[in-house]
């Protein structure tokens, strides 16, 4: 089942944003003796390198590289990447191909 409200997606991403802060609250506190600023900078770090690697398999290959590569999530794309699976057409009847054709 896709998603197509847009007051759900809102509050899909607003519920990964609290999840995200509980599990980095979370992990902080379990490592409490630990807790120091270059742990929180490293978790930090590691939250926007996370982040970034998403945004470019999804993306950046889908726009920039090419057209083609849709996948269905980040298993997806290592199974096509591994080549255990065939890479996805694009739906030429999609959106982003009405957007491409408009000057």
């Amino acid at each position: 089942m896709d998603i197509t409200s847009p007051t759900l997606l809102k509050l899909k991403g607003i519920l990964f944003f609290f999840l995200g802060l509980l599990c980095a609250g979370l992990l902080l506190m379990f490592v409490q003796p630990l807790v120091s600023w270059k742990v929180v900078a490293l978790l930090l770090l590691c939250v926007w390198a996370f982040c970034r690697a998403y945004y470019f398999c999804f993306y950046v290959l889908h726009h920039y590289v090419d057209g083609r590569y849709r996948y269905a999530g980040m298993w997806d794309l290592f199974l096509c990447a591994t080549g255990l699976k065939k890479k996805p057409k694009a739906d030429l009847k999609g959106p982003e191909s009405s957007r491409a054709k408009q000057p």
